[in-house]
């Protein structure tokens, strides 16, 4: 899959290819990214990409024109094949991991990294498929999601993750559900000591509490998931009578 990402700042991306387990995707192309710095594509001899705002107020909007140039040469170096365009912002639709999954398994996107108090909405109107935000909170630009997304995506590409598991088991995988508890050395750590059941070798056990760890997680922090998977007939009879000898 391949996205282009247009950005007035292009250099806060390299770092991010570079370390963790997600570069083993940028690495062998599984994830393809390619940046279109928008200032290549201003006007005039000062690269200009903003002005101010129709109507007053403060701030500075993003300009159609040099939006429209990047764009068109993202396109074109795709083949013209006319890609999604995602715009990032904070008016999006909040990005959520079945959102994901179904990213992590098309052919990729434009990512349009807004700046300052925005973007002119025809430019908007005109190319944007889909608006993505992280969540009810401001943040200066639409780099750091961009960057949360494609991280979300790389790590469901096949072999990206050293156990294909870890993608299944994660908070919001294949159930729903927010993750379990995780421990490892020393057994006792300042008189806290690991559960015993996950010394114990009783792999069904310890899949048991692993399970109810998660459900008890869940139901006490977001309930709406428990909602979730039980009307997605996700939660067995098991699941119903450890959830119903819970106090909240």
């Amino acid at each position: 899959m391949r996205f282009d990402v247009i950005t007035l700042f292009p250099e806060l991306f390299g770092p991010f290819f570079e370390h963790g387990v997600t570069r083993r995707a940028y690495e062998t192309k599984q994830v393809d990214v390619r940046l279109w710095p928008l200032r290549d594509f201003g006007e005039g001899a000062y690269k200009r990409v903003d002005d101010r705002p129709f109507g007053g107020g403060p701030g500075m909007v993003l300009l159609a024109e040099p939006l429209e140039r990047a764009l068109a040469a993202a396109v074109h170096d795709r083949g013209g094949a006319a890609p999604a365009v995602i715009h990032l912002t904070p008016t999006g639709r909040q990005i959520d991991q079945s959102l994901v999954r179904e990213l992590a398994a098309g052919p990729g996107a434009v990512l349009l990294c807004g700046r300052y108090e925005g973007i002119d909405q025809r430019f908007l109107d005109r190319h944007v498929t889909l608006e993505l935000s992280l969540g009810d909170f401001v943040l200066s630009g639409g780099e750091l999601p961009a960057l949360a997304l494609l991280d979300a995506v790389a790590r469901l590409q096949d072999g990206v993750l050293g156990d294909a598991q870890s993608a299944l088991q994660d908070s919001f995988g294949d159930d729903g559900l927010l993750d379990c508890p995780h421990f490892s050395r020393p057994e006792v750590l300042g008189g806290d000591a690991v559960p015993p059941v996950l010394l114990s070798g009783h792999h069904a056990q310890i899949a048991r509490w692993r399970r109810d760890r998660a459900l008890e997680l869940t139901a006490r922090r977001r309930p709406d998931l428990i909602a979730a998977a039980r009307a997605a007939g996700g939660l067995s009879a098991a699941d119903e009578a450890f959830l119903a000898g819970l106090r909240l």
